[in-house]
């Protein structure tokens, strides 16, 4: 037995000298051939102790099956659990090369460089696809974690004789789950939603933060989240301001008096966005766009890079036109008129054209008779045609 534990703490000597050789070495042929890059330090960061503690536990691992008899009683136990620690820390290190992978594809394509459609969809569909690769690698490893013990694999070839009831059960479970995993899916390759989108939902207007397979985040404007189910998007319509690109139109309108200078008003509003760092100088435009109620209302069109400084700038044009009215054109603002009259002229020529303005039930005698008829109206006699009565 003492034999046994010395061969075993020769062989783990041996196996953590040949790990750490195998660790520098690998370092080494990784970082200098790219020195001039910056991955390998971000790769080396990155799977440092995952493959560690991989190497290291293989090592010990395999220094005990040599320094020990498979068929001891003891040592199947301690087999089982390097085993089961030897499948976790491979599945940490999977993981941590797959997030690796997916941070160096990404890197390139960051929601904040201007005219991002294409870097908001590479990244979105990155992020899924990472997500639904680490999820392999967890099921997979737990799997095989299970599948290593006899009692288990036993229970699992009994379950595949059921494995149809079992799979319609589960189906029926968790159809609502599954509903919302293919809906993920889905709309992360169809593009219909990516992450840094603007969209509006629900009335509320706010940036896309995350996608997952069960439900998406929204960052609203006030710093307030908002989770939908991935099932929302693909049922419900959405708006969404980033389709294409950044890029977005804005206006303001005013109601004004009939006085109202257009031309100055346009001057002013070009003024204005010329002077502004948040205009993109794609859109200028000053209409007249309605004239009722004794207003009219003016339309002034303006355009920005993205819904953030479209927002800002609409706040800005519209600050700044209300000052100029005030100050500048005071016969603009608006107001209300009242005309006040004495009724029907008795002079022939409006006669003539208060004939000419009748109507079904008034403007002459006959309507009159009829207006009474239909409403059941009483005529009321008055003092004068009851005089001439007499």
């Amino acid at each position: 037995m003492t034999q046994g534990w010395t061969q075993f703490a020769i062989a783990v000597v041996l196996a953590v000298i040949i790990a750490v050789a195998f660790l520098v070495v690998l370092t080494l042929v990784i970082r200098i051939p790219f020195r001039a890059y910056e991955w390998p330090n971000d790769l080396a960061s990155h799977i440092r102790r995952p493959l560690r503690t991989v190497v290291i536990t293989a090592a010990i691992w395999i220094a005990g099956a040599v320094a020990f008899p498979r068929d001891g009683g003891w040592w199947s136990g301690v087999n089982e659990v390097m085993l089961v620690l030897t499948v976790g820390a491979g599945a940490w290190f999977l993981i941590s090369l797959i997030t690796f992978v997916t941070d160096i594809a990404l890197g390139r394509h960051r929601g904040e460089i201007p005219n991002t459609a294409d870097a908001r969809r590479i990244r979105t569909q990155g992020l899924i696809l990472e997500r639904l690769a680490v999820a392999l690698v967890v099921v997979v490893a737990v799997g095989a974690i299970l599948m290593s013990f006899p009692a288990v694999r036993t229970v699992g070839a009994s379950l595949l004789a059921s494995a149809g009831i079992v799979s319609v059960i589960a189906g029926l479970a968790a159809q609502s789950a599954l509903a919302n995993m293919f809906a993920g899916v889905q709309l992360v390759f169809s593009q219909a939603l990516r992450v840094d989108d603007v969209i509006v939902v629900e009335g509320e207007w706010g940036r896309v933060g995350e996608i997952t397979l069960s439900y998406v985040v929204l960052n609203i404007w006030d710093e307030r989240r908002l989770v939908l189910p991935c099932t929302y998007f693909t049922t419900k319509p959405f708006e969404t301001w980033t389709r294409k690109s950044n890029d977005i139109l804005g206006s303001v309108e005013l109601d004004l008096d009939w006085r109202v200078s257009v031309d100055a008003l346009r001057d002013r509003f070009r003024e204005i966005l010329e002077g502004s760092d948040l205009w993109d100088g794609r859109t200028a435009v000053t209409q007249v766009t309605d004239a009722t109620g004794g207003l009219v209302r003016v339309r002034l069109l303006m355009s920005a890079a993205d819904s953030g400084r479209l927002w800002d700038l609409r706040c800005l044009v519209r600050e700044r036109l209300v000052a100029y009215v005030r100050s500048y054109l005071p016969e603009a603002l608006p107001i209300s008129r009242v005309l006040v009259g004495k009724g029907l002229s008795a002079h022939p020529e409006d006669a003539e054209v208060s004939r000419t303005n009748e109507g079904l039930f008034s403007g002459s005698a006959a309507a009159e008779q009829r207006h009474n008829e239909l409403t059941q109206r009483i005529p009321v006699v008055t003092d004068e045609s009851e005089s001439d009565d007499r």
